[in-house]
């Protein structure tokens, strides 16, 4: 049976891929460097041209004249949409990077190119101002087998990817992996459950998982811990580390109880973020990245084998129904919070299996 992924059609969007990253070693590096410098000066003018609201066609024209490559300038505006529209007039690009679209139509990429070789993948980059730049990138070898069945479909013009050329301390490759075959080479299979469904309630210090039965009955409340995150200096890797550490433990814990359904926030339908008045509070918000997590929380959940859902957040934190849940069920905020969470994926359920949807492994359904 097909794992299916419900949520709203904005979640959804963020959800066709998969990005994997590797090392690459280019044979002219500072071609490289050039085509990142003029393209990260394109997503900049990018911005004041979305800003304006200039459209998509006439906007790839002005930036051709900063970057004269029509696929890096289309890309280039696409990325500056996303920003203005994620961080407004505050947006700021201090780094340097080349991405380009994926498509099918174009044999995968146009802009990006590579060619799977017995232990590393050669890297092909278009140089808007000359030939093609040639790099080698490395993976690791468990995603060879995905990366060719990629480069097979994209020959066939049956699948398009996106990637992208980053510049930190050493040049990385990042590309745009679609989820359903990704799931294919990565997936585990999981044991039948009783059809229980676990809510998620993410938070910077702590994960609260409450699971209910088809009934709304809970069976089921746990809380995974890493206060130690918050600390002030405490280090951003090692508490992304632990974060992640505790979702998995969460996973496979769901797993053995007999969980099919796991439920999250739709973070995308939330616009920016919402500070208080506590100092030490604020400083955990803006150092919790929360869509990360769920990102991860919900790719990971589908390789173990759950249905996910992604639920509308409001009222879920802050409403009458939270206080009440909180006064009769005797629930902290945060364990009411994966209650109510929980309640709203028991819904969906009964809506979504209403009917029957026939899209590719995994499924994807909206509201």
């Amino acid at each position: 049976m097909r794992n299916k992924l419900i949520g709203s059609k904005e979640a959804l969007e963020n959800f066709q891929f998969v990005t994997i990253n590797g090392r690459v070693e280019f044979e002219d590096i500072e071609r490289i460097s050039r085509i990142a410098y003029y393209y990260s000066k394109a997503v900049k003018a990018g911005i004041n041209l979305a800003l304006r609201g200039v459209s998509l066609n006439d906007a790839v024209k002005e930036l051709y004249n900063i970057i004269p490559y029509a696929f890096y300038a289309e890309t280039a505006y696409k990325q500056a949409l996303a920003l203005v529209e994620n961080n407004g007039n505050k947006v700021e690009v201090r780094k340097r990077w080349i991405a380009c679209r994926g498509s099918k139509a174009d044999r995968g990429n146009r802009g990006i190119k590579f060619h799977v070789l017995e232990d590393h993948v050669e890297v092909r980059v278009k140089d808007p101002w000359g030939s093609w730049i040639y790099g080698k990138a490395y993976f690791g070898k468990k995603y060879l087998p995905l990366l060719r069945e990629l480069e097979d479909l994209a020959n066939k013009k049956e699948e398009g990817y996106g990637a992208v050329i980053s510049f930190k301390e050493r040049p990385m490759i990042h590309l745009q992996i679609p989820l359903w075959l990704y799931l294919r080479h990565f997936s585990s299979p999981k044991p039948c459950g009783y059809g229980l469904i676990a809510g998620f309630d993410l938070n910077s210090d702590r994960l609260n998982v409450v699971v209910v039965n088809k009934d709304g009955k809970v069976v089921a409340i746990k809380t995974f811990w890493y206060s130690e995150v918050t600390r002030p200096g405490f280090p951003k890797g090692k508490a992304k580390a632990l974060r992640l550490n505790a979702l998995s433990q969460a996973l496979n814990f769901l797993s053995r109880i007999g969980v099919d359904y796991a439920v999250f926030e739709d973070l995308f339908l939330v616009k920016g973020r919402r500070f208080t008045r506590s100092r030490s509070g604020n400083r955990k918000i803006t150092r919790f990245a929360k869509r990360q997590l769920l990102t991860h929380g919900v790719i990971k959940a589908l390789r173990l084998g759950f249905n996910v859902i992604l639920v509308n957040p409001r009222g879920t934190t802050n409403s009458e129904e939270h206080d009440r849940v909180m006064r009769e069920k005797g629930f902290d905020r945060h364990t009411a919070s994966a209650y109510l969470i929980t309640l709203k994926g028991l819904e969906a359920i009964k809506i979504t299996n209403s009917y029957v949807n026939v899209l590719q492994t995994p499924s994807l359904m909206w509201w």
